[in-house]
């Protein structure tokens, strides 16, 4: 029997602030997420992250839960349904989580069980980046190395150009836009610290040095995560047919005091505002389900900060969530993936 591991980042397992700490902990201790010294690393997040983040992020958080839970996990769990349906009896699918719950080690150990001879571990983070893809690929061979006999597996490629992936976006966003009308459109993305981007560059010359060094994926740059970002971006807009000048890129969810990658959603908002744009629709094409960054931070944060500054109405485009056609698109890029 063959096995898909999908995973994500993770969710706290309620809106409440001894669970985010606790969610919060295990995340910013990751040494890919937080690239200090152990020491420099333990002094951050004990003690400046930690004290006064976990309120504030369970408040973000109860804004958001619903019913079911986190909307992150509800999202998660109906993909990893609609993606067993599609692939059939003879492949088990499961869902992990990098951080909190389903965890990696329970998923694993559940294929183990079934007998799962070959697994594919599918990152749905469709731009690759060390925090994010490399941790989760990482964890996974560490629990796989630990067994006496480990299962032979392929990891799923980041996929930030996949014609179905696109085609899913937008799908998902062009009822949308042809609903709302928006004077700009956003394609709002995680943003990273300069310094990850910069570990990425294959020449050691080419990232951020200059204005247009995202503009096209090349041998310097094709791991680098903003020209992944920016690729994209480009995709989607030219599958939109968007006209020049009628979009944007940019970077969310910064943290701390560091540089991190550029333009800042939260900078170009009031600039868009005193350009006299009223109504802005944005898509966060990083994400492939709906969440805390998307829902709290983009759909009610980034709305009232566009509202405050003038503008009129920020329209959160839905992301990929179990839609067909993203379902249709994750299954074409796992058969490749596939031992035969």
């Amino acid at each position: 029997m063959q096995g898909v591991l999908l995973m994500n980042l993770g969710t706290p397992d309620a809106p409440d602030t001894a669970s985010v700490r606790r969610y919060l902990r295990e995340f910013l201790h990751d040494p890919r997420v937080v690239d200090l010294n152990p020491v420099g690393r333990a002094l951050l997040v004990e003690g400046i992250i930690l004290p006064t983040r976990p309120a504030k992020s369970a408040a973000a958080y109860q804004k958001i839960w619903t019913q079911e839970g986190s909307p992150l996990l509800v999202h998660s769990l109906a993909l990893r349904d609609e993606v067993q349906k599609a692939l059939g009896p003879r492949i088990r699918v499961e869902l992990a989580m990098r951080y909190g719950k389903p965890a990696i080690a329970d998923a694993l150990e559940s294929m183990r069980v079934a007998g799962v001879s070959h697994l594919v571990v599918a990152p749905l983070y469709p731009q690759y980046s060390s925090a994010a893809t490399g941790s989760s690929v990482e964890r996974v061979f560490e629990l796989m190395s630990a067994r006496d006999a480990m299962t032979p597996l392929s990891v799923l490629p980041a996929f930030p150009e996949d014609p179905g992936f696109i085609d899913a976006f937008a799908a998902v966003g062009a009822p949308v836009l042809e609903r709302e009308r928006p004077d700009h459109i956003l394609f709002s993305f995680h943003g990273l610290p300069e310094r990850q981007v910069r570990k990425s560059d294959h020449s050691g010359t080419h990232c951020l040095a200059s204005a247009s060094c995202c503009d096209s994926l090349g041998a310097a740059n094709r791991d680098c995560y903003r020209a992944q970002c920016f690729a994209t971006a480009r995709a989607l807009a030219k599958r939109l047919a968007l006209a020049d000048g009628s979009w944007t890129v940019t970077f969310q969810s910064r943290l701390g005091r560091t540089p991190w990658i550029t333009p800042h959603t939260d900078v170009v908002l009031p600039q868009l505002a005193a350009q006299g744009k009223k109504r802005l629709a944005i898509f966060c094409p990083a994400f492939v389900a709906d969440c805390l960054e998307t829902l709290e931070e983009i759909g009610l944060r980034a709305d009232e900060q566009f509202r405050a500054a003038g503008g009129e109405k920020v329209t959160l485009v839905p992301s990929l969530n179990s839609s067909a056609a993203w379902v249709q698109a994750l299954v074409a890029l796992l058969r490749p993936c596939m031992a035969r």
